[in-house]
């Protein structure tokens, strides 16, 4: 990647010149810099007198600029029916002490503890893996 980009910067660097040649004898700023994204295989469009022309690469084409992903988790009114169901049926059953929910009320306190034990190193395991997994 780097090798590209040194190369396309020695090949544009007689046009930059000579636009700036121009530029330095009219005496005048230009009036306009365009930015240009370029994927692979596209060149750099020349620079007039007028105009200076910026060009970058582009990477990847088809992924999702990094300021508009979000990887966090979702909002509890962007979810669905069934997961506010069931968020409320797993309330509801640590209140009432049923077995399997950590409850101090209840006969199922010990079970239920190692199960939300065992989710919740299950839960931090794949968030450690989504952040290892996450191409920065």
């Amino acid at each position: 990647m780097l090798r590209v980009v040194i190369a396309a910067a020695l090949l544009a660097s007689p046009a930059i010149a000579a636009a700036q040649d121009t530029q330095a004898e009219s005496g005048q700023p230009p009036q306009r810099v365009r930015s240009v994204t370029l994927s692979a295989g596209q060149k750099c469009p020349p620079s007039t007198s007028t105009e200076v022309v910026v060009c970058s690469t582009l990477d990847q084409p088809y992924r999702i600029p990094k300021q508009f992903r979000d990887d966090g988790p979702i909002a509890a009114n962007n979810q669905s029916w069934v997961n506010r169901t069931a968020t409320m049926d797993q309330v509801s059953r640590v209140n009432g002490g049923l077995p399997n929910t950590c409850s101090v009320v209840g006969t199922g306190g010990q079970t239920g503890c190692s199960l939300v034990a065992g989710r919740q190193w299950i839960a931090e395991r794949q968030a450690q893996q989504r952040t290892e997994s996450t191409v920065p």
